[in-house]
């Protein structure tokens, strides 16, 4: 498509299994799994209280200009993220500062954890002693404020509350930002915090596992809940190559659809419309994807509708693909941003990161989803998947820079 080339310089991770691309990098290569008993909410009357938090979170550590203390928790990890992805892409404090370089940050919840807070004091002590401490920050707009605050940035800064699909959402606006010459550089991605009120309502429809995650086996069971944030630094081509960045990929394009039916089942030939949407803006055809970091939920019905929609898309020829949320779960508005980090990280290590827990095949969900154990490979294109309730379907294609200069060449 016409448009400047768009790269990815800088990755920031802050999740269950890492903090930093490159932590967050060897934790997928190995599998690890990032699941451990919920600390930052009470537990009490759920029999299952496990979730991928991110432990021992001490924000000051990375902040510089932001006071951890005026954050809500969602806000810190964006931040942090967001100061992470700054300092691996090495740009300079004049770029950030001129006005060109926005932000775009994607989330389900927002402020969730004092959402939760905010009733529960209302329920137990009433309106006259909540604390007005808490009041200014529950708003999901501080998300892509603090980022801004954190970095002194002056170009437009947008909060994307797509629920699961905002990731996604949020680096195509920033794609799109760039290409067209509206801004120089953005920083984009997504965050949440784990919280009691989306827990219990996961749990209520069953939508919890007692044991494990495991996307695309006959045996899944449901979600565990997860939190974190993957912030990316997006900039031109040129700028990168000028000041001689590292780029972990360039953005070929994306895909957007909505159902515009049920809330919660998915539609597997919308989801398919998005992949052949995504494909055409990037330019590419189907049998050039060679990996799919997929929204692979462990849900009986998402996984089901999600394979679908990809025979539907590619026909007999899948390209392998995986689930990260078996390692880092749930992670609402955060999930797409670390899956395009994930797929960014297959390309410059060269792996790609598995589905782990697979036991036993599902005849409904026949692909190759690199069950256990990550595997070597080169690919030069790969495909994210952000799904959510609603029927938001947002989907961005991502290259090897050298591939794709030789293609257009």
């Amino acid at each position: 498509m016409a448009g400047r080339r768009v790269v990815i310089t800088g990755l920031g991770v802050v999740s269950s299994i890492g903090m930093g691309a490159s932590a967050f990098a060897e934790a997928l290569r190995n599998g690890r799994s990032g699941f451990r008993p919920i600390q930052t909410f009470d537990t009490t009357g759920f029999p299952v209280a496990i979730a991928g938090e991110v432990p021992d979170f001490d924000a000051t550590r990375w902040l510089q200009r932001v006071d951890s203390a005026d954050l809500g928790r969602a806000s810190r990890f964006a931040a942090v993220a967001a100061r992470m992805a700054i300092e691996d892409a090495g740009t300079n404090e004049q770029i950030l500062a001129d006005g060109r370089c926005g932000v775009s940050v994607g989330t389900t919840d927002g402020e969730s954890q004092l959402i939760d807070l905010l009733m529960s004091e209302w329920v137990t002590k009433g309106p006259q002693h909540l604390s007005a401490s808490w009041v200014p920050k529950v708003s999901a707009s501080h998300l892509a404020v603090a980022v801004a605050r954190e970095l002194d940035l002056h170009g437009e800064v947008a909060t994307i509350s797509n629920a699961c699909a905002a990731g996604n959402y949020s680096i195509g606006h920033a794609f799109d930002l760039i290409s067209s010459g509206e801004a120089d550089c953005m920083v984009c991605g997504g965050a949440d915090s784990v919280c009691r009120k989306n827990y219990a309502g996961f749990f209520k429809v069953g939508a919890i596992t007692p044991t494990v995650v495991r996307p695309f086996d006959l045996n899944r069971q449901g979600i565990l809940t997860g939190e974190g944030s993957g912030m990316l630094y997006l900039e031109t081509l040129e700028s990168a190559q000028q000041r001689g960045a590292h780029i972990y990929a360039e953005v070929l394009g994306y895909g957007l659809t909505s159902d515009a039916n049920q809330m919660v089942v998915p539609d597997p030939s919308s989801i398919a419309r998005c992949i052949r949407l995504a494909h055409a803006h990037a330019g590419i055809a189907p049998d050039q994807v060679d990996y799919i970091c997929a929204h692979g939920t462990g849900t009986k019905v998402n996984d089901v509708a999600e394979t679908a929609a990809l025979r539907e898309a590619f026909g007999d020829r899948l390209p392998p693909t995986s689930s990260i949320k078996s390692m880092i779960g749930h992670t609402m508005g955060a999930a797409s941003a670390l899956g395009a980090i994930a797929c960014a990280l297959s390309i410059t290590h060269s792996f790609l990161p598995p589905t782990i827990n697979f036991e036993t095949p599902d005849p409904e969900c026949v692909t190759d989803c690199i069950p256990n154990r990550a595997r070597e490979a080169r690919p030069d294109v790969v495909e994210n998947h952000g799904f959510a309730f609603g029927g938001h379907n947002a989907i961005v294609i991502l290259g090897r820079e050298s591939w794709n200069t030789e293609r257009l060449h």
